[in-house]
């Protein structure tokens, strides 16, 4: 009698694992659909904003191109291949990133090895330079892959572009802006939005640049003046001074917030002007005037409010990046042929719609 009560309880406890058991594989598998479920954002950017060659389109609306220097209509841009790359890591899925490495090799990646800025709908280049903030963006992108999945193909890639910015985007020992490769001129300018420290530092550790290059740019941002609210836009390499502009575009400053931030370095004063101004007026205009602080246009623009909100993440302030996503969300399509896009006026820039989309993912993933 002894004996069938243990394996009476033994059965017992071999069904409470099983029904455990059971429940934890319905719980994975719930969480793992919850995961890959597509944003209405990134339903709308692939229904909507996606060449036939699988680039991503500039504008909703298509429009000629009268100067190579400007972006229009279905042209693609390096900068949106790289914000594409961005979430493809933040999704967790190498397959998108393998697609987006192809659209590189296939159209972006030119024969002397550096990343055409601009393409036109169909793929091909018209210009003859590149945008550095762009390749860094994509070469981080690259060697955070290679990290994750260890894609020995990301960490070549990721060298050669390297390899023709050190040899050809240098100006007094800085990369510039951007190199005309038939020309063979280059920008006196380092915009500061593109010191891209997450880049570099991956690169340090990947041998892709010496921890004296690393430094040199890490002092750039550590000696940059700050007005007592706002950052300088530019470094002349040649003056050694850093410029600021009298009219402020927030998106630069959000930017380089952000590697300032990463750097270890608070915006503590940026910050609270954002703040404050979001409580005063509940929006954050595009641009405002640097000695009144004045917003100097009417309109507001969803990658603002993406970008504070990956600042905002960045600084450990949930709170406050709840209540720009609230806001940034006001913008967006509910309902109709365009859901999930950020569309004013029956058109859109793919810039507002990726950098939105990569806030909305980071937010959801500390919740």
């Amino acid at each position: 009698m002894q004996k069938h009560s243990r394996h009476f309880k033994r059965r017992i406890w071999y069904i409470l694992l099983a029904v455990v058991i059971v429940i934890a594989a319905v719980w994975v598998a719930v969480c793992s659909l919850m995961k890959t479920k597509d944003s209405s954002t990134a339903v709308f950017m692939q229904s909507y904003m996606t060449n036939s060659n699988g680039t991503v389109a500039s504008y909703l609306k298509d429009k000629p191109s009268t100067d190579p220097n400007i972006v229009a209509g279905r042209e693609a841009l390096s900068e949106s291949l790289g914000l594409s790359m961005q979430y493809a890591l933040l999704s967790d899925d190498p397959k998108a990133m393998e697609q987006q490495v192809q659209l590189l090799q296939t159209y972006f990646l030119s024969p002397q090895h550096y990343i055409w800025w601009k393409l036109d709908a169909s793929g091909h280049a018209q210009v003859n330079t590149n945008a550095l903030g762009d390749d860094l963006r994509i070469v981080g992108a690259l060697l955070d892959a290679y990290e994750r999945w260890g894609q020995t193909s990301d960490l070549a890639i990721a060298r050669e572009i390297t390899d023709t910015l050190w040899a050809q985007n240098q100006k007094q020992g800085y990369l510039v802006d951007y190199h005309d490769f038939v020309h063979d001129t280059s920008s006196d300018l380092l915009s500061l939005t593109y010191v891209d420290i997450h880049t570099f530092q991956r690169m340090k550790q990947y041998g892709l640049m010496t921890d004296e290059q690393y430094r040199r740019y890490g002092d750039l941002l550590q000696h940059m003046p700050n007005d007592g609210t706002f950052y300088p836009r530019t470094y002349d390499v040649n003056s050694k001074q850093y410029n600021y502009d009298d009219t402020i575009n927030l998106i630069d400053q959000l930017i380089l917030g952000i590697h300032l931030a990463e750097y270890g370095q608070s915006p503590d004063q940026l910050v609270a002007f954002m703040k404050k101004e979001f409580s005063q007026q509940h929006r954050l205009y595009g641009r405002y005037d640097r000695s009144t602080h004045q917003p100097a246009v009417d309109y507001e623009a969803p990658a603002v409010y993406g970008l504070a909100i990956q600042l905002a993440l960045r600084m450990n302030d949930r709170d406050w990046a709840q209540q720009l996503y609230e806001r940034m969300i006001q913008f967006r399509a509910a309902d109709g042929p365009y859901q999930g896009g950020y569309v004013a006026d029956g058109d859109t820039h793919a810039f507002d719609n990726l950098i939105a989309l990569l806030a909305e993912t980071q937010l959801q993933q500390t919740q």
